[in-house]
């Protein structure tokens, strides 16, 4: 394992065990809410594991926490660098997702993905909370949201209601690289340093994918 992947892991472990007891959910109901293994969070929780981007997008609606509050440590200083060596990827049926920075603007948070969408498959996802942005920097990309299809080039942008069910592919025979933004409002952000927030846990949220 990499300085990288025990750093992401680390922070996982500890944003996990604080969101989890602040939500007021055992092991037992997370795992059956957001349909993780007990084992699997356990692992979660202890920095082990491999937890792919199905299983980290599935614990952020549950916990209703962008990915950022779980997988990030609190930036410091006034400028931020992030390098791709020193960042995990998440992977998914067909994206390879890197949690790049978390922007707040008065009351909106932006969470700043570097995003691959691969060849082998299609990600599928049946609808998150926020919207979604993306900007295609190489390769040719479909995505459908909802009733909706458009084919995206190199410097294209799409944006839609994220809870909108959405997929996409990589439809010129290479990888597609891209930019992913998640943009929320601020009340659904757990501010993990006040434990006195975020008491009520949320309903279960169907779909996979991000």
């Amino acid at each position: 394992m990499t300085a990288a992947e025990e750093t992401v892991r680390g922070v996982l472990a500890a944003n996990l065990k604080r969101v989890r007891a602040q939500r007021g959910l055992s092991l037992s109901e997370l795992s059956r809410r957001a349909g993780v293994g007990k084992a699997t969070l356990s692992q979660l929780e202890s920095g082990a594991g491999n937890p792919t981007l199905e299983t980290v997008l599935g614990l952020s609606r549950v916990l209703g926490v962008p990915i950022s509050d779980l997988v990030e440590a609190r930036p410091a200083g006034e400028v931020t660098v992030v390098r791709a060596a020193d960042t995990e990827v998440f992977s998914g049926r067909g994206v390879d997702l890197r949690p790049l920075r978390r922007i707040e603007a008065g009351d909106v948070v932006f969470e700043v993905f570097d995003q691959v969408v691969r060849i082998d498959g299609t990600q599928i996802s049946g609808g998150h909370g926020g919207t979604e942005h993306t900007v295609v920097q190489a390769g040719r990309l479909r995505v459908r949201a909802g009733r909706h299809e458009v084919e995206l080039g190199p410097g294209d942008y799409i944006g839609f209601d994220a809870a909108l069910p959405h997929s996409y592919t990589a439809v010129s025979g290479e990888p597609v690289r891209s930019v992913l933004l998640l943009q929320h409002r601020s009340e659904q952000r757990l501010h993990l340093a006040d434990p006195a927030e975020g008491q009520a846990p949320p309903g279960p949220a169907p779909g996979h994918g991000h």
